[in-house]
């Protein structure tokens, strides 16, 4: 919120995933109230919400998915987006049912953030090019069902939300 009341700022990058909606709650409307930019990094929380995790998942020693799972070296929230390895494999098992046919779930997880009107462009990291022609295929979905938004914020308010971050009111984190 401080950056954009700064003159001349055209674009913030800021994370924003189904883990991490506190964005939604009052940065959007100011930030396109001031006409700024939305760049949306680390919506796949991590890969997390790609799915392809499970408990058995390891990562190697200079992964910062393994090195800063709690915050060790910096901010909780830049890993996994803020919330616990095991609870959001518990909320992505929940996610994959809400999943389109024909989709994945990283598309799911790119097409909810589309959805909203004040983001700009999305950052997904991809390992290949086939990863990259998947996540852009995301844009190319339909807008999500309202049913479909509605169980992906009830997920958030069930327990996904990030532990760096606080629960300003149970209703206002997802507008439809």
């Amino acid at each position: 919120m401080k950056a954009i009341e700064y003159p001349n700022v055209a674009t913030v990058q800021i994370i924003f995933n189904i883990f991490r909606q506190r964005p939604a709650e009052l940065f959007f409307e100011q930030a396109k109230r001031r006409d700024v930019g939305v760049i949306v990094r680390v919506p796949l929380a991590s890969g997390l919400l790609t799915g392809k995790f499970s408990r058995d998942s390891t990562f190697s020693a200079d992964d910062h998915r393994k090195y800063n799972r709690n915050g060790e070296q910096f901010d909780a929230g830049e890993t996994f987006a803020g919330v616990d390895f095991e609870r959001g494999l518990e909320v992505v098992e929940k996610l994959k049912a809400l999943v389109p046919e024909g989709a994945t779930l990283a598309q799911l997880a790119l097409r909810w953030i589309l959805g909203f009107d004040a983001v700009s462009t999305v950052i997904p990291g991809a390992k290949s090019p086939e990863q990259a022609r998947a996540n852009a295929a995301a844009a190319a979905l339909p807008p999500l069902h309202d049913e479909t938004l509605l169980a992906i914020g009830g997920l958030y308010r069930s327990g996904s939300r990030p532990r760096c971050t606080t629960l300003v009111s149970p209703g206002q984190f997802y507008h439809l």
